[in-house]
């Protein structure tokens, strides 16, 4: 089966950047099997020349091969649902890597490297949040690597280590979110927002790195803001054995933790089961994200690797400004997908009349510019039809003299479906490579496991190309939607009228076959859709301040403008 070949080649090429080494069939074969492929030599030899052919990697005589720099990319982009499943997969490899000891301080911890050039005031800034308590733990390695450049690399500790803690000391323990807990009067008030481990292609904290996100300069001098933190659960029968494991820690120089709840307590607005415990705890990541704020480039990457806690040092003497928690019970987390079910249940979209209720993006621009945006949406808009949810739009006022864009949200297509009687449900948002003849999906998440609409965190970062592929390949927003492989006849001839009034679809999949390079469940068929927000990436991408707001509210179409 060729899903299942390239699921083994891009598990070739993991392992040889994960190991740096030329390695031979043998010797692949044998890391394979224990990853749960059971390929001999022969098979392996077979793979790796399909590799080769591809330039992912090559042979360097008899010794074997070794990945090339579009290996590496290749591996990057990879087989997206394989990439979902993986990241999630390295976290528990990570887990079961920790061995350190909280009654010796002996052993290995899981670290992020964040890679910058070395400077007083970067390393100040940095300084100053270890020096608040707003990190995992103190402990830091640096590695010069670069002299010239002054470029380094900096280890933290990474928050997996506890999780690798609690399952050494026989506590089963259940990584869910990452996200932003904000911060009021220096005490931890609530997660703001979360992404599941299990349900994106990108490390969820790494997710919100972004200067525009975090605010934990602002934690440091005002005592208010956003910080980056994740939660894990673990059993309710497991809670003082954990209290008495976190006092270990915290006398070896491993903190960060911002509230273990009691059985069944919602913890920062995450509601817990009854017999579980819910624990949050900082980013480790968190004193990188202050320099990020502070405007340094700073290439951060969460939970990259293990090593041995003797050889980190303290940076800093730690003295916390961060408070308990509030005993009063915050609001909890809304995730997007019940939002985004109330509306799609609103849409009213009429394939006769082209007339009804859809769902609308809102996003801020500066009045002054109205005409600038709206010149990069008709280029967006008559050059890429396709990359358009809708050619309506309508400007609308916003607060502050800024003017807000409306644009139509690729969920209306799933409310047009469901009210034709097609089950349609949104799976996840997404970056779809348009380079090459068959488009392919290279980042997911899903939007059951999200807070925050997929698209604006793609937006936040900075990861498309909107208007380099108008002329040739380059990077979109799109998502991915699932129906009943029953209905597919009957969707394709809805989604024909849905396209002749004025809507975009890219592609409608065969039963449980790949789309793009997605995986969808059985029996099922998976429905490509551009972004609302396409054309608003273009305006980011040409240099203009925009505030990118998907799934805001309900418009009539009557209301809007064809452009």
């Amino acid at each position: 089966m060729p899903q299942e070949t390239d699921r083994k080649m891009m598990e070739i090429l993991r392992i040889l950047a994960e190991h740096k080494d030329i390695l031979g069939a043998k010797t692949i074969a044998e890391y394979l099997k224990n990853r749960g492929y059971d390929l001999g030599e022969r098979a392996v030899r077979y793979h790796m020349g399909i590799l080769d052919e591809k330039g992912f990697t090559e042979r360097i005589g008899y010794a074997g091969r070794q990945i090339t720099p579009d290996g590496l990319k290749e591996l990057e982009k990879g087989l997206i649902y394989d990439q979902v499943d993986f990241i999630f997969s390295k976290l528990e490899d990570m887990m079961y890597h920790t061995t350190l000891d909280p009654n010796t301080g002996q052993g290995n911890v899981v670290v992020n490297s964040s890679i910058f050039h070395y400077q007083e005031e970067i390393m100040d800034i940095i300084s100053s949040a270890f020096e608040k308590g707003i990190a995992v733990s103190p402990l830091v390695k640096i590695n010069q690597l670069e002299t010239s450049s002054n470029l380094v690399k900096l280890e933290t500790v990474c928050g997996t280590t506890i999780d690798g803690m609690l399952l050494k000391a026989g506590i089963p323990v259940v990584p869910r979110y990452g996200g932003l807990v904000r911060v009021e009067d220096y005490s931890p008030l609530r997660f703001t927002e979360l992404i599941a481990y299990k349900k994106t292609s990108m490390t969820p904290l790494e997710a919100f790195t972004n200067r525009e996100m975090t605010s934990v300069l602002k934690v440091i001098s005002e005592g208010q803001g956003n910080i980056p933190a994740n939660f894990r659960l673990i059993p309710g029968s497991a809670r003082e054995k954990a209290m008495e494991l976190f006092g270990k820690m915290e006398k070896i120089g491993i903190t960060g933790l911002l509230k273990m709840g009691e059985k069944g307590e919602n913890v920062l607005g995450i509601p817990v089961d009854n017999d579980m415990v819910g624990i949050a705890v900082i980013g480790g990541i968190t004193p990188l994200c202050a320099a990020n704020e502070a405007g340094f480039d700073v290439k951060i990457k969460t939970a990259e690797s293990s090593i041995e806690l003797k050889y980190m040092k303290p940076l800093i003497r730690v003295k916390s400004i961060l408070k308990p928690p509030s005993v009063n019970v915050p609001q909890k987390v809304k995730f997007l997908l019940s939002k985004a079910w109330n509306f799609i249940e609103k849409v009213d979209f009429d394939l006769e009349t082209h007339q009804g209720q859809v769902i609308a993006n809102i996003s801020l621009v500066d009045g002054e510019l109205v005409d600038d945006v709206l010149e990069i949406f008709h280029r967006v808009m008559t050059s890429r039809p396709e990359y358009c949810t809708s050619k309506y739009f309508q400007i609308v006022d916003g607060p502050n003299n800024k003017k807000g864009i409306a644009t139509i949200c690729s969920l209306t297509i799933d409310g047009i479906l469901t009210k034709n009687g097609i089950a349609s449900s949104p799976q996840y948002g997404g970056i779809l490579e348009t380079e090459g003849k068959i488009p392919r999906f290279i980042e997911f998440t899903a939007y059951s496991g999200s807070s925050m609409d997929p698209h604006e965190i793609y937006l936040s970062r900075g990861m498309t190309s909107v208007l380099s592929s108008l002329d040739k390949g380059g990077k979109i927003l799109a998502s991915l939607k699932e129906i009943p492989y029953v209905a597919r006849q009957n969707a394709v001839d809805v989604l024909e009228r849905v396209e002749e009034a004025g809507f975009s679809i890219l592609n409608i999949g065969k039963p449980s076959e790949l789309i793009y390079n997605a995986k969808v469940e059985r029996y099922h068929v998976g429905i490509v859709a551009p972004g609302g927000l396409n054309p608003i990436a273009a305006v980011k991408e040409s240099g203009i301040a925009v505030e990118a707001k998907a799934v805001e509210t309900m418009m009539n179409v009557k209301d809007m403008e064809e452009l």
